[in-house]
C-alpha cells in the first residue's frame, strides 16, 4: 500500500532536534576522555534517556543492554557508543513494531475510532490523516461524534473542507453513538474506503468515558459487525509522562489497537515514544513532527531511533 510509503526524513530529523539535542549533549559529556563504559558513562546515559522521558523501565533495560555489550566490546568515541545504543535500543523495540500494513483496505469502509484527550492534537491529527489519504485516492468520511464541544466539531469541519473529505454531524449535546451511527452508515451508502470516527477527550470520569466508548462501539458494529477496524490513540508527546497516564486510562477503557503520538517537533521528551512503545507493546503507526499536513509521518522504529541518536 502507499500511505506514507516516501519517510521525510529531513522533516523527521528537523522534529527530533530538541530531544537529540539534548541526549547527545549529555552523552557526550559523559564519555569525554573515557576509553571504557564505566559507572560514569553509564549514568550519563541513563541520564540523558530519562530526561528525554525515555522512562524508568525502558531506560533500565537499555542500559543493561548497553552493559552486556560493554564486558565484550569497548569503544573508544561518541560515535560507537551512538552505534551501540542505536542497535540495542532497535532491538529492545523490535518485538512490539508491526510490520504489517498500516491500514487492511480490504475491509471497506475501514472504521477507525480516534481517541484521546483534549488538547492532544487529535481533530488535526483526524484531519491531517484524511488529506494524506484523499490524497492517496481513497473515499473518506470524517464523523464528528465530539458532540460536547462546539470547537470540536467546528475545527474537523474545517479540516473536511481543506481535505475535500464528506463530514456527518449534528447538533450539540446530540448522543455521540448516533452520529458514530449515521457516519458509518453514510460511509456504507457512498461505498466509501475509510471512515475517521472523532471522540469526546474527557477523562474525568474513567466509567463514563469506557461506557461511551463501548456504546459507540456497539452502535457501529450494528452497521458493520467487525467495526472499529482500529482504535487509535492519540498522545501528546510534550507532555512526557503524562502521556503515560493518558495511555493507561484509554488501554483501560477501551481496546487500543494503535498510537499516533503528536508534538514532537517542540519537546525534548521526544524519547516518550520508546518508553511507550516498550511500556504498552500496542504499535505506534503515526507520529507528529510539525504542523503541515505531510509531518504527520508513519513511524518506523529503526528510522526513528537512527534519528534520535545521532548527531
Amino acid at each position: 500500500m502507499g500511505l506514507f510509503s516516501k519517510h521525510d526524513k529531513d522533516s523527521l530529523d528537523k522534529g527530533l532536534q530538541k530531544t537529540k539535542r539534548g541526549i547527545f549533549e549529555k552523552i557526550t559529556r559523559s564519555i569525554v576522555g573515557k576509553s571504557k563504559v564505566d559507572d560514569e558513562v553509564l549514568n550519563g546515559i541513563e541520564e540523558a534517556l530519562v530526561t528525554a522521558d525515555v522512562g524508568v523501565g525502558t531506560t533500565l533495560s537499555i542500559i543493561e543492554r548497553i552493559e552486556k555489550r560493554a564486558a565484550r566490546d569497548k569503544y573508544i568515541n561518541t560515535e560507537e557508543l551512538q552505534t551501540i545504543l542505536r542497535e540495542e535500543t532497535e532491538s529492545l523495540l523490535a518485538a512490539n513494531t508491526n510490520s504489517q500494513e498500516i491500514f487492511d483496505f480490504s475491509k471497506k469502509p475501514y472504521i477507525i475510532m480516534v481517541v484521546g484527550v483534549n488538547g492532544v492534537g487529535k481533530t488535526t491529527t483526524i484531519g491531517k490523516l484524511a488529506a494524506q489519504l484523499k490524497n492517496e485516492g481513497k473515499k473518506v468520511v470524517l464523523g464528528a461524534a465530539d458532540t460536547f464541544r462546539a470547537a470540536a466539531v467546528e475545527q474537523l469541519t474545517i479540516w473536511s473542507e481543506r481535505a475535500g473529505v464528506s463530514i456527518v454531524k449534528q447538533q450539540m449535546g446530540v448522543d455521540p453513538a448516533a452520529v458514530a451511527y449515521d457516519t458509518v452508515a453514510s460511509a456504507v451508502a457512498g461505498n466509501a474506503d475509510v471512515v475517521l470516527i472523532d471522540t469526546a477527550g474527557r477523562l474525568h470520569n474513567k466509567i463514563n468515558l469506557m461506557n461511551e466508548l463501548s456504546k459507540i462501539r456497539q452502535v457501529m458494529s450494528k452497521v458493520i459487525l467487525d467495526a472499529p477496524h482500529e482504535v487509535l490513540l492519540v498522545l501528546d508527546g510534550s507532555t512526557g509522562q503524562n502521556a503515560f497516564q493518558q495511555a493507561e486510562a484509554f488501554t483501560k477503557a477501551t481496546e487500543v489497537t494503535a498510537l499516533a503520538i503528536t508534538k514532537l517537533d517542540g519537546t525534548a521528551k521526544g524519547g516518550v515514544v520508546l518508553g511507550i512503545v516498550d511500556k504498552f507493546k500496542i504499535p505506534v503507526k503515526f507520529i507528529g513532527v510539525g504542523e503541515g499536513i505531510n509531518d504527520l509521518q508513519v513511524f518506523d522504529a529503526k528510522e526513528f531511533v537512527k534519528t534520535l541518536f545521532s548527531n
